[in-house]
């Protein structure tokens, strides 16, 4: 007699197309997922990344003539660079500022006969134009509310873009965008917004500000257009 092997066949399990579909959605955020926490990874920390801008911009050394413009007004300075003690010399009348660049702190002092007087009315305009004396302080390089938002390329130099705010109602800026160079540290762009959100001033490489309306205003340290 002959014996049969019956082997017990499990009939194919069916899926519709949407489980597929959330199959496949599911591996697709799966792997999308570690990719961007490593992306995110990547970033500097921000208060190292600003302390690193700070030590490059107290080590050079400058000598070089340029202008602040504001409309038809033009002002001429002398600025001169020794490590951190930076001097803005300026003429006709004759006037003198001194920032001294330190790793917690900057201060901008204006030079007399009778000694240094520090500046405290930072919002003031410096001769007339739209320029600060908070800018020329450059009090932002040390705001502790600082991120680091992403990477951007500025004149073919690979950048960290920066999102900084001010720890206080002080400053004519609700927010600031800054551009770092990833290799040297060097400021690259930066744009000064209000309150509002609205921009209202933008530096570039170079020591050139654009100031957007109402005002239009530059500073060119390089006597470039």
């Amino acid at each position: 007699m002959k014996k049969f092997l019956v082997h017990s066949l499990t009939p194919p399990r069916t899926e519709n197309k949407s489980a597929r579909r959330m199959k496949q959605a599911t591996l697709v955020v799966a792997l999308l997922l570690p990719a961007t926490a490593a992306w995110a990874q990547r970033f500097p920390d921000a208060n190292e990344l600003l302390a690193n801008v700070r030590l490059h911009q107290s080590q050079q050394e400058i000598d070089l003539h340029g202008q602040l413009r504001q409309e038809a007004r033009v002002v001429p300075f002398h600025l001169v660079q020794n490590g951190p003690v930076v001097r803005y010399i300026f003429s006709n009348p004759d006037e003198t500022l001194q920032l001294r660049i330190g790793a917690n702190d900057s201060r901008l002092d204006e030079i007399k006969r009778s000694g240094s007087e520090k500046i405290t009315q930072l919002n003031e305009p410096v001769r007339g134009t739209a320029i600060t004396y908070e800018d020329l302080a450059l009090k932002f390089l040390y705001w502790p509310n600082a991120r680091v938002i992403g990477a951007d390329f500025i004149r073919t130099r690979n950048c960290w873009k920066m999102q900084l705010r001010p720890p206080t109602g002080d400053s004519q800026y609700g927010s600031i965008l800054l551009w770092v160079d990833k290799d040297n540290g060097a400021l690259m762009r930066m744009e000064g917004y209000d309150s509002a959100g609205k921009m209202i001033k933008r530096f570039r490489s170079g020591f050139r500000a654009e100031n957007r309306e109402p005002l239009v205003s530059e500073t060119n340290a390089r006597g470039e257009d």
